[in-house]
């Protein structure tokens, strides 16, 4: 009863999106393709990418950082990811694009000694790509050095001493005996890290970098076609939500092989098995049924 309660609501819906003409499916499929969208998509990609690439390799630093026993590394990784974590990642993003009127010019080098690498106005070096992919990858590195730093407490010390009695250092332990370890159970949620920085990319609408959310709303502010572009963005959203889904499955199973003997069949493997089982089942000859002689007893 609850399936077809819920079959019913489901055709129900489906039948009401699909002839609700006030959802403008014209529209979406004019501006779908269309090269403002897609250059909007792509930057919201790469923007992602940036930020994830930040995010793992500081998280990482962080969370070895964490199991430092100096406590200036271990306390000071702790204040960090205690300040990124408790403040809103929308609010660090406005500090970025704002961050001339703390630091009119900028420079980078060795301090107390006069040398200089990096010298000059802060609006020029600290662009909207710059300020949006250190908003959002310092922002994601508090979070990654949480998930690497359970990573590592998921393996036995004793990992790390034998390590030790092989004449390892206790960074080259870390390197190649723990975190290869430790990835089966980072990896999940870096999965889902990325998954939610996809969508948090649309964030940087409110410094006006132009990625798929401000392309659409720029677009509707021009056309007045404000649900369908909305549409638009959310249906590029769930397709590379569902493209990162199936890379994660993978890479999760791949990480996993030392954990199980066997490893559950893939989404492919299930429905080939289901495709030969039926068609077996299709093509399965009827059993021939012997008739009785008048001799037979």
């Amino acid at each position: 009863m609850a399936t077809f309660v819920v079959l019913v609501f489901i055709a129900a819906a489906a039948k009401s999106v699909a002839t609700n003409p006030r959802f403008q499916w014209g529209v979406v499929g004019q501006y779908f393709a269309s090269r403002e969208v897609l250059n909007g998509l792509l930057v919201t990609l790469e923007l992602t990418g940036i930020a994830m690439v930040i995010g793992i390799v500081l998280g990482i630093v962080l969370a070895v950082m964490r199991q430092s026993p100096s406590p200036v590394m271990s306390g000071s990784a702790w204040v960090y990811i205690w300040f990124f974590r408790g403040t809103p990642v929308l609010v660090q993003l406005l500090f970025w694009e704002f961050i001339s009127a703390l630091y009119p010019r900028i420079s980078l080098g060795i301090p107390f000694v006069g040398i200089t690498f990096l010298h000059g106005n802060a609006n020029a070096i600290i662009s909207g790509l710059t300020a949006a992919s250190l908003g959002l990858g310092l922002n994601e590195a508090a979070y990654m050095a949480e998930i690497v730093r359970a990573g590592i407490l998921s393996v036995d010390e004793g990992q790390t001493e034998a390590a030790q009695s092989l004449g390892m250092t206790r960074l080259q332990a870390m390197r190649l005996i723990v975190l290869p370890q430790a990835m089966k159970v980072i990896i999940p949620p870096t999965g889902n890290e990325t998954i939610s920085m996809l969508k948090t990319t649309s964030l940087v609408s409110v410094i006006s970098y132009q990625e798929l959310l401000y392309t659409v709303q720029l677009i509707y502010g021009r056309t007045f076609q404000t649900i369908p572009l909305l549409i638009v963005a959310s249906i590029w959203y769930l397709i590379v939500t569902s493209v990162l889904t199936f890379g994660q499955y993978y890479l999760e199973r791949y990480f996993g092989r030392g954990s199980t003997r066997n490893l559950p069949p893939t989404p492919f493997q299930r429905l080939r098995a289901l495709f030969t089982r039926n068609l077996t089942t299709f093509h399965a000859p009827r059993p021939t049924i012997l008739s009785a002689g008048p001799d037979h007893r």
